[in-house]
């Protein structure tokens, strides 16, 4: 049995998440409001929209998973590998003993400041195509102004780039593909060419920091291949540009001995992005068996 734990990212939150970890760890939440300049506690219970801001989104959701995580070590052994989703991939290197709470928060405070300063792009999830039929239509249609930033499933991608643009792909996928398109709430065009300067003031920020080598292996978004214990600072600036490549990520869990994921955080959009993924395999195990007894 190989046990994984893999972490979201953002689109995950919600208000009121982590209300029920707060008081269990006041080392921790005091430490992150010491860092932050305000409550995480308040912010996590703010209704007003900000924590849907990405400079306030990144740096919730790495305390509520971190705190989820050392919950769960309190009482069990760790996992042979781990992995997250965008931001999600630092409280994987924090399981995996990159670095500690605080200088992983420090990083993510740091990664969303530079994100929520890129204004006017826009994200747009699609549904229903393959990735070869998704990339087909866009060079059709002329979109070359954006990018594919995530691969999350066979059949689940989401486009990245200036928001008209966005816009106008969402539109044509929805009535010439017959594709379900949904607008994110998001401010920029993240996992994107158009991330290149904050990814550049990202690494020069990383450079400052030391790194321990990891205690299990993690999987990176940017690459799919495990993090290189020299190449950490290096592989989480590239991830700010690099697309998310959930589906290569996940499969190679699932090729894996007996894998037993589980996502640690909040809410179970990973769950089920592993269900989509399981089910393709079925239907395509399928169509070959009944291909080999058609001929």
């Amino acid at each position: 049995m190989t046990s994984i734990y893999v972490f979201p990212g953002q689109g995950s939150q919600r208000v009121g998440m982590g209300a029920e970890l707060f008081e269990s760890f006041p080392t921790e939440v005091a430490a992150a409001n010491a860092v932050l300049g305000y409550s995480v506690e308040e912010l996590c219970s703010d209704a007003s929209g900000r924590l849907d801001d990405t400079e306030y989104t990144q740096p919730a959701l790495y305390v509520v998973n971190a705190l989820k995580y050392l919950a769960k070590a309190s009482s069990g052994p760790r996992p042979d590998w781990t992995a997250g989703h965008s931001l999600g991939e630092y409280n994987a290197l924090f399981a995996a003993g990159a670095f500690d709470f605080v200088t992983g928060l420090r990083l993510v405070q740091k990664r969303g400041q530079l994100m929520g300063r890129v204004q006017g792009g826009g994200m747009g999830a699609v549904v229903g195509l393959s990735e070869h039929e998704l990339r087909g239509e866009l060079a059709r249609g002329g979109f070359d102004a954006m990018d594919v930033a995530n691969l999350n499933s066979p059949t689940q991608f989401v486009l990245s780039g200036p928001l008209a643009d966005v816009e106008r792909a969402a539109a044509h996928l929805s009535s010439e593909c017959d594709a379900e398109v949904r607008m994110l709430r998001v401010s920029g065009a993240f996992h994107s060419r158009y991330m290149a300067p904050a990814q550049a003031e990202f690494l020069g920020f990383v450079k400052d920091f030391a790194f321990q080598p990891l205690r299990i292996p993690v999987l990176s978004n940017a690459y799919a291949q495990p993090y290189e214990d020299g190449a950490i600072g290096e592989t989480l600036a590239a991830q700010i540009c690099s697309p998310v490549r959930w589906t290569e990520i996940a499969s190679r869990f699932l090729a894996m001995d007996a894998p037993q994921i589980e996502e640690v955080g909040t809410g179970k959009t990973l769950s089920a992005l592993f269900r989509q993924l399981r089910a393709h395999r079925m239907q395509l195990d399928t169509n070959s068996q009944e291909a080999t007894c058609l001929s």
